[in-house]
């Protein structure tokens, strides 16, 4: 049914009134993985507006030279460069380049992913290495050479992970993102406990419906409606809300906040009743696993 007109849907602030002033990340440089579109250039401009100088980085250059065109917009300096984040040696070059270029990196958001709905039997395994290696050894490999880094200049730090709030849900399709998800979770707190120590932060977001150009998922034929509706909050999320969160996690307004995994998905994961529709097993649905083509 539709969202009643009495129901108090909130709405988060226009995208140029950020959560906190334009000089929080004055003089630091945040690396962002797969920042050239969709919830990582969220990201990257997030903390753009901060003051942040940041690098984009993708396996795609001209993706990644298209969204640090987005940042320049804001008036920091950006810098776009190519690397696969599934390869030990290419992250190396990757932070080498971005030293030269921008200075050492004291930030770190980690979005590099990929994720196709299919059924878990259906999953090649070469489809499973395509998910699970961008999100799981990316992470590692970009958040170890990350400390490494910082730990050597006797300098503290703080990483931010994009994780999803189906690790805990069991979303059906995606038994090989959730695999990746629920790691660079658990990645997280023991990440956090390791570094603390040296001053290094790292925090990561569960997020929820985010619909934007480049996802499929948060969307049916006929707009997001019908995800709204089934959403606690009374709306998917706006892709500003989840990049201001990301690097709010960064700032020192937060400087206590580490080994956290944040839901923010309107209350969709508590959205529990007797009152639900009828489950469909995810292989006898009509319109696909996910619910929707």
């Amino acid at each position: 049914m539709p969202v009643p007109a009495h129901h108090v849907i909130s709405l988060p602030p226009p995208f140029d009134a950020p959560p906190y002033s334009a000089d929080i990340f004055s003089g630091r440089t945040v690396l962002v993985t797969g920042g050239g579109s969709g919830m990582g250039l969220a990201m990257a401009r997030a903390f753009a507006q901060g003051g942040a100088q940041v690098a984009v980085m993708g396996r795609s250059l001209e993706k990644a030279q298209a969204g640090a065109a987005r940042i320049d917009e804001l008036g920091v300096r950006a810098h776009a460069l190519s690397c696969d984040v599934r390869h030990p040696d290419q992250v190396a070059a990757a932070f080498d380049e971005v030293e030269r270029e921008l200075g050492p990196v004291s930030l770190l958001a980690n979005n590099a992913g990929a994720n196709f709905p299919v059924l878990a039997e259906d999953i090649s395994v070469n489809a499973w290495n395509a998910v699970t290696r961008i999100a799981i050894d990316g992470t590692f490999l970009c958040s170890s050479e990350f400390a490494r880094r910082r730990i050597s200049r006797g300098e503290g730090g703080a990483i931010v992970n994009n994780s999803a709030q189906y690790i805990w849900t069991g979303f059906p399709g995606d038994a090989h993102s959730a695999a990746a998800k629920t790691a660079q979770a658990t990645m997280t707190k023991k990440m956090a406990r390791d570094w603390a120590p040296f001053g290094i932060r790292v925090n990561a977001i569960a997020a929820g419906f985010f619909p934007h150009e480049t996802s499929t998922a948060g969307r049916r034929e006929g707009g997001t409606e019908p995800l709204q509706n089934m959403i606690p909050a009374g709306r998917t999320g706006s892709i500003h809300e989840f990049g201001w969160l990301s690097a709010l996690t960064c700032t020192p307004l937060l400087e206590g906040l580490t080994g956290q995994v944040i839901l923010q998905d309107g209350g969709e994961s508590l959205r529990r009743s007797l009152m639900m529709p009828d489950f469909v097993p995810p292989r006898e649905r009509a319109d696909g696993p996910w619910g929707w083509r």
